[in-house]
């Protein structure tokens, strides 16, 4: 039995569980939309997403919904407490 690897599992669950520990510096995603897939990118702070509404508003439904799924994992956009 290889009690280092167990080991490892036990620390990898616990960071998994304190997600606090975890702070996101980059990152592209696909999001299947209902009509497209839409590339949504995190770097440096700042959202970034290909869809028409993303490019008129510098927000839109895909940049909010990994807001909420990362949420307290990345910060906040500028302006929201």
């Amino acid at each position: 039995m290889d009690y280092g690897m167990i080991g490892k599992i036990e620390k990898a669950k616990r960071y998994a569980q304190e997600r606090d520990r975890i702070h996101f510096q980059s990152f592209v995603v696909e999001i299947n939309g209902k009509n497209n897939a839409h590339k949504v990118e995190f770097a440096d702070g700042v959202w970034k997403c290909d869809c028409d509404f993303f490019a008129s508003r510098g927000v839109c439904s895909h940049t909010m919904a990994m807001e909420e799924l990362l949420k307290d994992m990345v910060p906040a956009p500028a302006g929201v407490v």
